[in-house]
């Protein structure tokens, strides 16, 4: 929640007064958040399973099938474009300026990745014994806002980006991590045995920790936020 409300604070209004557009929405994590903090929100997915899975999940929110190339809203008709972990698949030759269309004057643009916080010496482990195919680790993300920051939005449409970064832990034990580290992309893909060599890796790794070993503990991450303003 605080990176979604650093991102939208320069508009200087309440989030609950704001026209959001959550683009590449998935299936609703962020959209969800936004409803629940009072905001008017669109989201926008290409996915046709994913799109469907959000209207199942909110049957209330406008979700529209379409692309951060090619967004289905009217000029000026958002006060604040969110992504959460979508940014890094736009053609951003192409979405910059869709985005900027969309956006009212002074409107902004926000993008907020989770990152395993690979600064503790046992995250940076784990991400070493699974070949990094949970979620990406915090050094991997800063490179990835280092190079949205200084090569994709450039100026003429948008004030220069902010960045910041915000604690995001989460409660775990071992079964319920390598339950969600089975359902992200990376390992959804891979063939059968190599996923379960894998997760056996993670398991036994988790065991082996003092830190996780023990029943419950905090899996540190954070959230990479950016923001960005339209001119």
């Amino acid at each position: 929640m605080d990176a979604v409300l650093w991102c939208v604070a320069p508009t200087g209004r309440d989030i609950a007064e704001l026209r959001v557009l959550d683009l590449g929405a998935g299936t609703g994590k962020l959209t969800a958040l936004l409803v629940a903090l009072g905001a008017d929100v669109t989201a926008v997915e290409p996915d046709a399973a994913m799109l469907a899975a959000l209207r199942r999940g909110l049957p209330a929110v406008r979700a529209l099938s379409g692309s951060a190339e090619a967004i289905p809203l009217p000029d000026a008709s958002v006060d604040a474009v969110l992504c959460g972990q979508a940014m890094h698949w736009f053609d951003m030759s192409r979405a910059v300026p869709e985005i900027a269309r969309v956006l009212a004057p002074g409107g902004v643009l926000g993008a907020m990745w989770n990152a395993d916080d690979d600064r503790v010496q046992w995250v940076a482990g784990l991400q070493e014994a699974t070949g990094g195919a949970g979620s990406p680790s915090l050094t991997r993300w800063r490179a990835v806002a280092d190079y949205f920051g200084t090569d994709q939005l450039g100026t003429r449409l948008f004030t220069p980006v902010e960045r910041a970064e915000f604690g995001n832990s989460a409660a775990h034990t071992a079964d319920s991590f390598v339950a969600l580290l089975a359902t992200h992309s990376q390992l959804l893909i891979m063939e059968p045995d190599d996923r379960e060599r894998v997760l056996a890796r993670a398991r036994g790794y988790l065991a082996a920790r003092p830190e996780t070993a023990d029943g419950e503990f905090e899996f540190p991450m954070v959230t990479s936020a950016l923001r960005t303003a339209r001119r």
